[in-house]
């Protein structure tokens, strides 16, 4: 992709949308607009994903724990939050199945009550996903349970729950939302700041921005500009007005990874009711063990930090499930996420708030869309979009056609052309499946890359290759190592140590295709290196 020119667009023409902000929201957006025949534009702080949408807990999924709280408190808006991610569901399930699949997890039963109880919510579960279930409940016997979960205790269990939820590469989605809204026109750009807003007589028309590699601000006009920063929307809201009111409560979400050994490769665990009734998932993840989340208030931050608590409070709830020891030193990477809650001053318990979305517009005609969760980024976008041309009087050439739209790299997609590329390339089997079901239909032009001297391992032990370095930077609009290594790749995010001992030859790579100097490669290096010394 062509930085350069994406700059000399985005300061030459006049949009209908800007968005700012370019996670999973906002990389729905710019998708759904483009995709409506709207001019976009998109500008990100960081990367794409590189806050809360490369830090989930990799499901998609309507939400059981929401569910639960749904029939407690018969509370509608939480059975329409659950019904419309079912359906969100499936939508993604067969716009990128690639990169999203359907994931059995067991509920292991050691109380006789939780049986009954349980079994009504996963039938009502069944009920709400209407045609976009992707498979029934049912009950396994304990023999069967521990099958399925050879991990677990099996001192007092009584069997399991199966049902079926979605899980995905959240990263590498988020990138194809990205690149998908820009091969329908969107003029998008990462590592791209607001410094402020542009204002005529009162009513927002654009932003001014710094770009990392671009020398001094630009302005960006634009007739609408959706303020879609997750956790940072308030920042962004007190740019507009300082005296804006805090909208969100934030809350944090720790995970660990562990080696694969830890979990079965196609079937997760829900925990259903921690010490302090949370709810914790232990999954299969690009072939390690995936174990979260927490639930505890943060700050908003660019970088949340990792609370050694939190880790041992996941390890523990572990080991009371986990026939086999499991320690601090089991774990190869982990990382917080921050989940972006709608502020409601009379809820003092973060997992109780709900996790629906809204759009206000503020009287100089910011648009900011907030809360919500992964599974429903593509309707939250839809809605955002209605509601900018609805504003801005703005007329689409074609309405919103993201519920049936392909991302990139899943038109042509074939799950057994793994072995093709195997055969045809020379790569090892693990290099060929993740190449596969990284990439969908462009996985044979990085298996071509590879073969061009660049099909070395990045590190031992994991099956990403030097191609896709390349590749990161020439198309997939990295800029950074760790845009590389974190979110193009997920190194960073399933072993850490791993990381540390590819990044040198990130660095060479990229430094070649961005034509960087040796002070520029040994200051990104460095920073690089701090980042990943740390929970990422």
């Amino acid at each position: 992709m062509d930085r350069e020119e994406t700059v000399r667009r985005l300061k030459r023409d006049h949009f209908d949308i800007l968005v700012i902000g370019g996670g999973s929201t906002g990389s729905g957006i710019a998708l759904d607009a483009a995709a409506r025949g709207l001019k976009v534009a998109l500008v990100e702080m960081e990367d794409f994903g590189s806050g809360t949408s490369a830090r989930s807990t990799k499901l998609i999924h309507g939400g059981v724990r929401y569910l639960e709280q749904a029939v407690m408190r018969l509370d509608r808006g939480q059975f329409n939050l659950v019904r419309d991610a079912l359906r969100e569901r499936a939508a993604l399930l067969r716009n990128a199945p690639h990169l999203a699949w359907p994931l059995p997890l067991i509920i292991p039963l050691y109380r006789p009550l939780h049986l009954p109880y349980y079994w009504f919510g996963l039938k009502v579960y069944d009920a709400l996903a209407g045609k976009a279930n992707i498979g029934t409940s049912r009950y396994l016997s304990p023999a069967e349970t521990l099958r399925r979960f050879p991990m677990l205790q099996p001192r007092g269990l009584i069997g399991g729950l199966l049902f079926y939820d979605g899980q995905f590469d959240d990263a590498r989605l988020n990138v194809a939302l990205a690149l998908t809204a820009i091969e329908h026109g969107a003029a998008i750009l990462n590592h791209t700041a607001v410094t402020d807003l542009i204002k005529d007589d009162g009513r927002i028309v654009g932003a001014i921005v710094r770009g990392a590699r671009e020398q001094g601000e630009w302005e960006i006009r634009a007739a609408s500009v959706i303020n879609a920063t997750g956790p940072l929307s308030d920042q962004i809201r007190t740019l507009d007005d300082p005296q804006a009111p805090p909208m969100l409560r934030v809350s944090s979400g720790t995970h660990i990874v562990l080696d694969g050994k830890f979990s079965p490769p196609d079937t997760g665990l829900l925990i259903p009711k921690t010490e302090d009734g949370r709810v914790l998932f232990v999954l299969p993840w690009l072939s390690h063990t995936l174990i979260g989340t927490t639930d505890s208030y943060a700050e908003p931050t660019r970088e949340p930090p990792v609370d050694a608590g939190e880790i041992e409070y996941l390890l523990r709830h572990a080991r009371t499930y986990f026939a086999d020891p499991v320690g601090t030193d089991d774990v190869k990477a982990s990382w917080a996420g921050l989940r972006p809650l709608v502020a409601d001053p009379s809820q003092s318990d973060s997992a109780r708030l709900s996790r629906d979305h809204v759009i206000m517009e503020s009287p100089s005609g910011l648009i900011t869309i907030a809360g919500g969760k992964w599974t429903t980024y593509r309707k939250m976008a839809e809605d955002a979009v209605d509601y900018a041309v609805d504003q801005a009087g703005t007329e689409p050439s074609a309405p919103s056609r993201t519920a049936q739209l392909p991302l990139v790299g899943a038109a042509n997609y074939n799950p057994n052309h793994a072995a093709l590329l195997q055969t045809n390339y020379g790569l090892d089997s693990d290099v060929a499946s993740h190449l596969n079901r990284s990439y969908g239909d462009r996985a044979e032009q990085l298996a071509k890359l590879g073969s061009e001297g660049l099909n070395a391992r990045l590190a031992a032990g994991h099956p990403y290759i030097e191609a896709e370095v390349v590749w990161a930077a020439r198309v997939e609009l990295a800029q950074t190592p760790l845009d590389v290594l974190a979110r193009r790749t997920r190194i960073a995010f399933l072993d850490q140590a791993a990381a540390i001992e590819a990044l040198p030859r990130v660095v060479e790579l990229l430094a070649n295709e961005l034509s960087w100097d040796a002070e520029r490669q040994n200051s990104e290096q460095e920073q690089a290196r701090i980042r990943l010394e740390h929970a990422i």
